[in-house]
């Protein structure tokens, strides 16, 4: 009889063994068919983020609180970039973005330049020079435009769940009308038109919502201006009574606050959205609810009805 007993529960622990191997095989090869993606930065990855769902697995190759222009793929970043079916970059703010497309070439990973055929800004830098402006994302006409061409990549990619991408990104695309509104609407009777801002980042959505966008540096946020277009800047916000400076959440606010104190102003943020802080992403934070902070800071800056 003991031994019986002893040759069941041996049965019974063989036959638990096998259930769970099975399941956590399933749970695996579940998790291998997603399909990987690779973001530069962050409002490529809260695009493709929106439109994949739970069919795709998404990372942000520029990490949380990091500031792309000068951000450099780590040997990790550079495994799963390789690992992934497809790289999204913006084509203009990477300054990897030449060589890894090089290397890529030949690979199973497809490198995806959602900006392409959209940049139709320039800003002239410190130096005298005019460079492309990449600032793109933050006008929600050409994101719309961007989601789509993200989604028709995915689409090619991975024709299994078409119809589940499209859903997707048609919400995404609907959101995007929503703010798109909310910012006609938000910026009519406003009693100023000018906005200072820490770099020139908002070209584009300066240009979509009848806006002058004076910045204080160059596309760069680390760039230094010099002391006369600092001199420049505080007459121009003096002469036209400026009451808000705008500085970013990613960069220091110490040149937007120098200019504040010198012709009494106070600061407010608005954010390029070229990544976001670990406290902001923790707090629910994302592409949709930062652009309408931005709305209603702009809003207390230009003195709107």
């Amino acid at each position: 009889m003991r031994k019986t007993v002893i040759l069941l529960l041996s049965i019974l622990g063989f036959s638990i063994g096998i259930f769970f191997a099975v399941k956590n095989f399933g749970q695996t090869k579940d998790t291998s068919q997603k399909l990987q993606v690779t973001a530069s930065f962050y409002p490529y990855y809260f695009f493709a983020s929106q439109i994949g769902g739970n069919k795709t697995e998404v990372t942000n190759i520029t990490p949380a609180g990091g500031e792309p222009h000068d951000y450099e793929p780590s040997s990790g970043d550079i495994v799963k970039i390789d690992s992934s079916k497809l790289l999204i970059l913006n084509g203009a703010v990477e300054p990897w973005g030449s060589k890894i497309q090089n290397d890529l070439k030949g690979t199973n990973t497809k490198v995806l330049i959602a900006g392409a055929g959209l940049f139709t800004q320039k800003v002239i830098d410190e130096d005298g020079i005019y460079s492309v402006d990449s600032h793109i994302w933050l006008s929600p006409k050409l994101a719309k435009t961007q989601v789509t061409t993200i989604l028709n990549e995915f689409n090619h990619i991975d024709p299994t769940y078409k119809n589940y991408f499209t859903a997707n990104a048609n919400k995404l695309i609907n959101d995007l009308n929503n703010l798109d509104k909310d910012y006609k609407t938000g910026l009519i009777g406003c009693q100023k038109k000018d906005i200072i801002t820490s770099h020139a980042a908002f070209g584009y959505l300066a240009t979509e919502y009848g806006l002058t966008q004076i910045p204080i540096a160059g596309l760069s946020p680390d760039a230094e201006p010099s002391l006369k277009q600092l001199a420049d800047i505080s007459n121009f916000a003096k002469t036209n009574n400026i009451k808000y400076i705008f500085f970013e959440s990613l960069v220091s606010p110490k040149l937007a606050q120098t200019i504040a104190t010198e012709v009494g102003a106070q600061t407010l943020v608005l954010d390029p959205l070229e990544g976001l802080t670990p406290d902001a992403l923790s707090h629910g934070a994302n592409y949709l609810t930062v652009m309408e902070q931005n709305l209603h800071n702009l809003r207390v800056a230009l003195e709107c009805k």
